[in-house]
């Protein structure tokens, strides 16, 4: 077990940068994968998950190579592994990759952590079937490790019961190998990452109000930098926001749409927040901050932040509601029970009503809290222990390194 002590202390201050989108870096390494050819990449997220889908196209027979922070991969000839393929704790990792590999004309085995092991793969198991896939969890379950053995797709239109750029991602990887178009229909926008990076790369597709529409085909091998990631620039953000006297810039962070939903939440709450598109540098000023209600559409660009927007609401004056957030039930944790349990070991007043998180702005205190394995849970509890009265200990620090490894360091830059 590994530990993070924070204190409170002065304002934050300075420039950073935060890690590679990782949504955007699973899909670029995929893609690369495909891929006839040589693709060079920079910027790619360093944390864990990442970390992992390389190990998997490697094992998969794709050339990685990584010299100067430049990630090169030569793909195009993709064939059985000699074992199972292990995604670690990434949900992204696993949806995404099953897609992929349902299309290839092989055995594989996909497995990860005991998180991954619960967490719900039906969603993606389900559309894959329908499109021929023979895909199998354990005990003939749709649980994980999941055995899928590729090939003779067939395409589909298939409209997702939940917004979900995962489920979207994986049923257009898969049907880059099907015979015949793909289409996913959305009823609330999400992520645009892999329709974006494949159209980038070569892949003939098709957006438009009914959905997406994708082709059967390879991607050409690409050049790429992958700007930092908003869920990271997130933590920042709010950190800024909360403590008296800061002002952060976060350089280079992604803009593009269904990302950055916590700008405007900030915002609303009375943020000192600008996003500059063509930069992409986040600038954020300590400000005095309100309560405001987040309605259930907005869920979908910024579900990955609701732990760290709730110690922002913890912090505002008067009442904050997150709407429609039962989603955070099947992530790393469940989310919606450890966002309560940990900021409320800290004093803050926070309840769940169904699908609803609300929080009441007040003072936190230091305390021992725990990670839960959840990175996104241990950061949000650091950034919190900044303004809390009394030092403030989070235990199972290491699962930062999913996403994050460098969070401790720049953190302390930004007091030095």
């Amino acid at each position: 077990m590994t530990f993070f002590a924070v204190a409170p202390g002065g304002p934050l201050t300075g420039r950073l940068s935060v890690p590679g989108d990782k949504s955007i870096s699973h899909r670029v390494v995929m893609l690369a994968a495909l891929a006839d050819g040589t693709s060079e990449i920079t910027g790619l997220s360093d944390g864990a998950d990442v970390a992992h889908t390389l190990s998997i196209v490697e094992a998969l027979g794709a050339g990685v190579e990584v010299v100067d922070g430049v990630v090169s991969i030569t793909g195009g000839d993709l064939g059985p592994a000699d074992g199972p393929l292990y995604v670690g704790n990434s949900g992204t990792g696993i949806r995404l990759l099953a897609g992929m590999l349902s299309g290839l004309a092989f055995t594989s085995v996909l497995d990860g952590d005991e998180s991954i092991r619960r967490r719900p793969m039906d969603r993606v198991v389900d559309p894959l079937r329908a499109m021929g896939a023979s895909i199998c969890g354990v005990d003939g379950s749709t649980l994980a490790p999941l055995t899928i053995d590729g090939g003779g797709l067939h395409g589909v239109e298939y409209a997702p019961p939940m917004a979900s750029a995962q489920v979207k991602g994986c049923v257009l990887f898969a049907g880059l190998s099907a015979d015949g178009p793909t289409t996913v229909v959305e009823s609330e926008p999400t992520r645009a990452h892999t329709e974006e990076l494949m159209a980038a790369f070569g892949i003939e597709v098709t957006t438009g109000p009914g959905g997406v529409t994708v082709q059967p085909g390879r991607p050409v091998a690409f050049t790429h930098r992958v700007a930092g990631d908003p869920s990271q620039a997130a933590f920042w953000a709010v950190a800024a926001a909360i403590v008296a006297g800061s002002e952060v810039v976060v350089e280079n962070v992604y803009s593009g749409p269904v990302r950055t939903g916590f700008v405007d939440v900030l915002a609303r709450m009375g943020a000192d927040i600008t996003h500059d598109a063509a930069t992409g540098d986040l600038t954020v000023r300590a400000s005095s901050l309100t309560g405001t209600v987040v309605e259930a559409a907005e869920v979908p660009g910024l579900v990955d932040e609701v732990p760290v927007l709730a110690v922002a609401a913890a912090c505002a004056e008067g009442e904050t509601r997150f709407c429609g957030v039962g989603e955070l039930r099947v992530k790393e944790t469940d989310r919606l029970a450890t966002t309560s349990s940990e900021l409320g070991a800290m004093g803050a007043r926070v309840r769940v009503e169904g699908d609803d998180l609300i929080v009441v702005g007040g003072p936190l205190r230091g305390a021992e809290v725990d990670s839960h394995g959840d990175h996104r849970i241990a950061m949000a509890c650091a950034v919190a222990a900044l303004v809390a009265e009394g030092p403030t200990v989070v235990s199972g620090w290491d699962a930062v390194d999913t996403s994050y490894p460098a969070f401790g360091r720049d953190l302390e830059g930004l007091r030095a």
